[in-house]
């Protein structure tokens, strides 16, 4: 059974920067895409970013592009995400997902196994 963990999650200052993480087991984790999706309050889940399992192609949406940064580390099965100039609406439940496949997408039915997620506000 895959089991996702994230943390880092809190509350920061408009421009200031938290770090997520998001801790695998269970399977081979190397194999897996992994991605981050986010939920505000009243809203859709939302596609953040995914990465391939190597590490070395990866994908974000268009209101996070050049200030979040998604990695991996294969040896310690986690996948992170670092989170820069955030926002106000960046504010949201932020969730780490795996899928079966070597490279995922911004869809969610893409994503076999997701964690339980960490809220993430952001204040002015």
């Amino acid at each position: 059974q895959v089991q996702l963990v994230e943390s880092g999650g809190g509350l920061v200052q408009a421009g200031g920067s938290l770090r997520l993480s998001c801790a695998v087991s269970g399977r081979t984790f190397s194999s897996y895409a992994m991605g981050w999706f986010r939920q505000a309050p009243g809203k859709e889940r939302e596609f953040v970013t995914t990465i391939d399992w190597s590490g070395f192609r990866t994908s974000y949406a268009d209101s996070v592009k050049g200030r979040f940064t998604i990695s991996r580390d294969n040896p310690e099965a986690t996948v992170y995400l670092q989170m820069n100039n955030l926002k106000l609406e960046d504010t949201g439940v932020y969730y780490c997902a795996g899928g079966r496949t070597l490279w995922g997408g911004p869809r969610s039915d893409e994503y076999d196994y997701w964690g339980q997620g960490t809220q993430v506000t952001v204040s002015s």
